[in-house]
């Protein structure tokens, strides 16, 4: 039997086994930097940042899926970004992965959310497949713009230059 609960912090350890395992599938393990105590802290510290829910099968933890707010200006909303969502191979087709969309999709509703959005690795096509399966329409003319590590450092230390007096 299939159990869709919010995840609770004892499952810090599982979600970010999860995690690793979704990674290495996306060949971006030398990526992942987080601990168990970080990924705590953003899920249910004083000012969580995500959520996460997971999907039991049988008692046992198959799938995760972690979200967060974000927010449209155009239709003054927030909106439930999906960062990861997660089955375990061989917990797969069992109908678990999209159980956990259409909980989500729910949330979304329940919460007055203008969206429900995520990224998908252009070269997924079992998962591009999936959620166009579900009505998710690909944008194509948005294209992700990323800025992270010495990227970042480097632009926040231009405040000086930019400061406008």
């Amino acid at each position: 039997m299939l159990k869709i609960r919010p995840a609770a912090r004892e499952d810090t350890a599982t979600i970010l086994d999860l995690i690793r395992e979704l990674a290495e599938y996306e060949r971006l393990a030398h990526e992942v930097t987080a601990t168990d105590q970080m990924l705590a802290e953003c899920l249910f510290g004083a000012r969580p940042t995500a959520e996460s829910v997971v999907a039991e099968w049988e008692g046992q933890i198959v799938g995760f899926a972690l979200f967060f707010t974000n927010f449209s200006t155009f239709l003054a909303k927030p909106g439930l970004y999906l960062e990861d969502l997660y089955v375990k191979p061989s917990a797969r087709g069992q109908g678990i992965g999209k159980a956990l969309l259409i909980h989500l999709a729910g949330l979304a509703i329940e919460r007055d959310y203008g969206r429900f959005e995520w990224a998908v690795l252009d070269w997924n096509e079992p998962a591009l497949e999936f959620y166009a399966a579900h009505g998710a329409v690909m944008m194509h003319d948005w294209r992700l713009h990323r800025v992270s590590g010495q990227a970042l450092h480097k632009l926040a230390e231009e405040q000086s230059v930019a400061t406008v007096n």
